[in-house]
């Protein structure tokens, strides 16, 4: 897997609308466009690096370990009527209330727990 973004600007912090979390409180949730595979090293060391730099963390190791007990979802997402914070949708650019989002991303989004 090739990819030419900088590692830092691979991952942020969901900001978006409609996404369900599973970890309630302690959960937090990070999202990069394009479905990648989060199991390759690349993509796996640019997140636990944006973990740590962003202090949900101390160290690469326990950045690993929240990535591996995390939840990984593909998904897709857009702007709904310019709204600078996207909104996940369906493959189609349905949300969930049926609303059009006004161009569809595709998105990784992975949810870790932290205390």
């Amino acid at each position: 897997m090739k990819d030419s973004r900088k590692g830092e600007a691979l991952w942020s912090e969901w900001e978006g609308y409609a996404y369900h979390y599973s970890f309630g409180d302690s959960g937090v949730v990070f999202y990069t466009e394009d479905h990648v595979d989060v199991e390759h090293e690349i993509v796996r060391r640019a997140l636990a690096s944006c973990l740590q730099r962003d202090g949900i963390v101390s160290s690469l190791g326990q950045a690993f370990k929240l990535i591996d007990e995390g939840k990984i979802e593909q998904s897709y997402a857009g702007p709904v009527d310019g709204d600078m914070y996207w909104t996940i949708c369906d493959d189609e650019g349905y949300t969930t209330e049926g609303t059009e989002v006004d161009t569809i991303h595709e998105i990784t989004l992975v949810e870790v727990a932290y205390e």
